[in-house]
């Protein structure tokens, strides 16, 4: 499986390639007043305004620096109801939107053995999936399905929660 490799803190984590719809340099956000630390903004993608969210601040950790390998990741993104399937699979009643990802340090993309995929061991934040041996180096997957809980989702994209 191939992942989109990039740091949280000093910390790797991948993005599964299937997931994304584009990456993008760092653009200018327009800020959102009143919404949590982790939401960094909203860009303009081709006239149609996309919410960014900032993974290390998502992770409690400090907001992602501008750096030359900082980038903006779309995913396509399942608003709805989110559960998981008997496969553990998300599935939902919603429709697919654009949301960025802010995400620093992006190294690029490495392929990676599912079958070296092991459950972390510990729970933490929910969109943390399981962790693999790269290069000698652990590297953990964000799940985008579970990066939004239900008011979160609500926030960003507030013409689906109805």
């Amino acid at each position: 499986m191939k992942v989109l490799v990039f740091h949280i803190g000093a910390a790797r984590y991948g993005l599964r390639l299937a997931a994304i719809a584009s990456v993008l340099p760092v653009a200018a956000l327009k800020p959102l007043p009143l919404t949590p630390p982790w939401v960094a903004g909203v860009l303009d993608l081709h006239g149609t305004p996309v919410p960014v969210i900032d993974l290390a601040r998502l992770a409690g950790m400090a907001p992602s620096a501008p750096r030359f390998d900082t980038r903006i990741v779309i995913v396509d993104y399942m608003v709805g109801h989110i559960a998981g399937n008997a496969a553990g699979h998300a599935s939902g009643d919603g429709g697919m939107r654009a949301l960025g990802l802010l995400a620093e340090r992006v190294q690029g993309v490495r392929e990676v053995e599912t079958t070296s995929l092991a459950d972390a061991g510990v729970r933490g934040a929910p969109f943390l999936g399981k962790v693999a041996t790269d290069g000698g180096a652990m590297l953990q997957l964000v799940e985008t399905e579970h990066l939004l809980p239900a008011d979160a989702r609500a926030l960003l994209f507030p013409e689906d929660a109805a």
